[in-house]
């Protein structure tokens, strides 16, 4: 995402995917317009804390970090616990919901 390379995107995201951020969500098309387009660009994201679950052919991941990004122009850093959830299908791992829920605090705190 932060590279902005749509074509691995397009391939990693389901066709059924569902994006959640502060402004909205959407589905997987939508996401793709708005990062080749600029209007969130995922700079770098610190990552403090990682889990894993797997339930069959599920995945569940959970991300504490701190998102540089800029959003409509604006950089900002804001505290995040992302939530992506990834369906197995013939094989292959695909995205199926990505979620940022704003934390108050940055950081290790």
């Amino acid at each position: 995402m932060a590279d902005k390379n749509i074509e691995v995107l397009d391939k990693l995201f389901h066709e059924k995917s569902v994006f959640v951020h502060m402004g909205g969500s959407w589905g997987k098309q939508q996401e793709i317009n708005v990062i080749k387009s600029g209007n969130i660009w995922y700079k770098k994201a610190d990552i403090h804390e990682v889990s894993l679950n797997i339930i069959e052919n599920t995945a569940i991941l959970l991300n504490r970090i701190d998102l540089l990004a800029v959003v409509g122009g604006n950089e900002v850093t804001n505290p995040f616990m992302v939530t992506e959830v990834y369906i197995k299908q013939e094989g292959t791992w695909k995205l199926g919901s990505l979620s940022f829920t704003k934390l108050m605090s940055q950081g290790g705190k």
